[in-house]
């Protein structure tokens, strides 16, 4: 059996496993928010601040998920949030097995939406489903405007791209139009947010278009309650 029948062996029965996270988050009212990016690109500060202008609308939970340490994870319980922390080892992405397993730790009484923080990695996480409904993608003005050229497969899987850290975009040099026509020649163009997690700017139109999505799930699983 050589590599590559191994790596489809492995990616199929991912598969089949995030199936089946899909269907129990759906029966439950769960909306499923997959957050990739490249370490320090701002991934928990971003949760933070999206679940701070959402919390007064959903219930909000957070999966953490690094390679070591449950530092992030901290400080999402100081805010009383509820979280669980998968440590991958010397894993660079989460998988659906893993989000089956931390899932089953929380209880879904009230539509809620599920972030999951994947590891700070920008090639793994997009090979791997876990059964969520949304791939968010952040960038950052610190890490260049030439991320969507050098590695294309993680905005490919994107439904929508923020670009965090605005408030350096000029000290960075940022070139806003590169950035943007490197994720358009990957695919038409998701849904774009400028944001600053320091300053607050353009979280409030994120946090919109991200409730809209919420609606949407929810109008199509309310009602229905299934164990897993």
């Amino acid at each position: 059996m050589g590599r590559i029948e191994i790596r489809r062996n492995i990616l199929e029965a991912n598969e089949t496993l995030a199936c089946r996270n899909r269907e129990f988050f759906k029966a439950n009212g769960v909306l499923v928010v997959n957050v990739m990016a490249a370490p320090g690109a701002g991934k928990t500060s971003t949760i933070l601040k999206t679940i701070e202008v959402l919390k007064d609308r959903y219930a909000c939970a957070v999966i953490e998920g690094d390679m070591a340490s449950r530092i992030d994870a901290d400080v999402m319980a100081e805010r009383g949030i509820p979280v669980e922390q998968i440590n991958t080892g010397n894993m660079c992405h989460l998988d659906a097995n893993m989000i089956m397993q931390a899932s089953g730790k929380f209880t879904f009484d009230t539509p809620t939406i599920l972030f999951i923080e994947n590891v700070g990695n920008l090639v793994c996480p997009s090979e791997f489903s876990l059964g969520e409904d949304l791939n968010i993608v952040i960038a950052s003005t610190t890490e260049g405007h030439d991320k969507p050229y050098k590695y294309p497969s993680i905005y490919l899987r994107a439904d929508a791209v923020l670009i965090n850290k605005t408030d350096l975009l000029e000290a960075m040099e940022f070139d806003r139009k590169m950035f943007c026509d490197g994720v358009a020649a990957v695919k038409p163009m998701p849904p774009m947010f400028e944001i600053s997690c320091r300053t607050g700017t353009g979280l409030d139109g994120w946090a919109q278009w991200l409730s809209a999505e919420c609606e949407r799930k929810f109008a199509q699983s309310r009602g229905k309650v299934a164990g897993r």
